[in-house]
């Protein structure tokens, strides 16, 4: 295979998921392997490039054909020299990710914030169709967030931009991961709706929550499927989330003023359930100018956005 190739890695809590992109944005293959959390994670490099290289060698693939990798990494990133600054879930403090990488591999290598890149996949494969203007949310275990201006990814100064599960969206709140309260995260996050409906059960409200409880561990899922079925509590739930998530969403739109708003993480499966209330939150917050330009859609992507993100941040370097 003579043909020029990507490499895309996103890193995560528990896999690792990696994909040979072509620079057309095909995966030629992509694959997992465990997260090693061992020692402060230091060995997560050695396992990439390992797994890397006995990939190439099984697909018959030329070192030499390939432009680089394009990593995306859970936590706080300084993309100018690649470093991760802090990721708490890895136990990563100032490891030089890049470098490392880098030395192993002899190829180039570029390092991002996993949401970022999960953002630039989706525009540049996925729902985004590659927008100048576009905010990408990530409703998972937490909140992760991804915008690009001006067809870049915005950064910031150390790499903290677009963070908008640690918007404050109620002073003095729940506890999140971050140290502090009331962030975004605990309230929109499948976390944050499981807990409200914990609340809620254990307030005494009259809610077939509690009857979904006993039989198996609450998930956001069950919440959004008793909110559809009219189980009052749970709609209660669904209206506080999209409505102090629109909030949120209006006030970063006011910003960037985003073609495209792009949802995704395992929330996000909930599609229009969430979506139709999530709009009307936004609409009644933001500026009607903003909200004319602005079109809100779901991830396509899903695990793979990553992975091709990544890849486009080592294309979008050669150019």
């Amino acid at each position: 295979m003579s043909e020029q190739l990507l490499i895309g890695v996103d890193i995560g809590g528990t896999t690792i998921k990696i994909g040979v992109i072509k620079t057309d944005g095909r995966i030629v293959e992509k694959w997992e392997i465990k997260t090693n959390k061992d020692d402060n994670a230091k060995n997560i490099p050695l396992d990439i490039w390992t797994s890397i290289k006995l990939k190439l060698k099984k697909l018959d693939i030329d070192k030499k054909a390939i432009l680089g990798i394009g990593v995306g990494a859970p936590g706080f990133v300084d993309v100018k020299t690649g470093e991760v600054s802090i990721a708490v879930n890895l136990g990563w403090k100032d490891f030089k990710l890049a470098a490392i990488l880098k030395e192993l591999s002899e190829l180039p290598v570029i390092v991002d914030n996993d949401a970022n890149i999960a953002a630039v996949g989706e525009n540049w494969k996925g729902s985004g169709r590659l927008a100048d203007n576009l905010i990408a949310i990530t409703l998972g275990t937490g909140v992760g967030g991804g915008i690009i201006a001006n067809g870049k990814v915005i950064n910031g100064v150390n790499g903290t931009a677009g963070e908008i599960g640690h918007i404050t969206v109620e002073p003095g709140g729940s506890p999140c991961n971050c140290g502090r309260n009331g962030c975004l995260e605990t309230v929109a996050s499948a976390t944050g709706i499981v807990r409200q409906a914990k609340n809620a059960i254990q307030s005494g409200s009259t809610t077939t929550l509690n009857d979904r409880s006993k039989l198996k561990e609450l998930t956001a899922k069950d919440v959004f499927e008793l909110a559809t079925s009219g189980d009052k509590a749970a709609q209660e739930i669904i209206d506080r989330v999209t409505d102090v998530l629109g909030l949120a969403i209006a006030n970063m739109a006011t910003m960037i003023n985003p073609s495209i708003i792009v949802i995704g993480g395992g929330v996000s499966k909930a599609g229009e359930e969430l979506l139709k209330p999530l709009r009307s939150a936004f609409e009644s917050y933001t500026l009607p100018r903003i909200d004319e330009a602005c079109e809100f859609v779901i991830a396509t992507l899903g695990n793979d956005a990553g992975i091709i993100g990544g890849a486009y941040l080592v294309k979008q370097a050669q150019e």
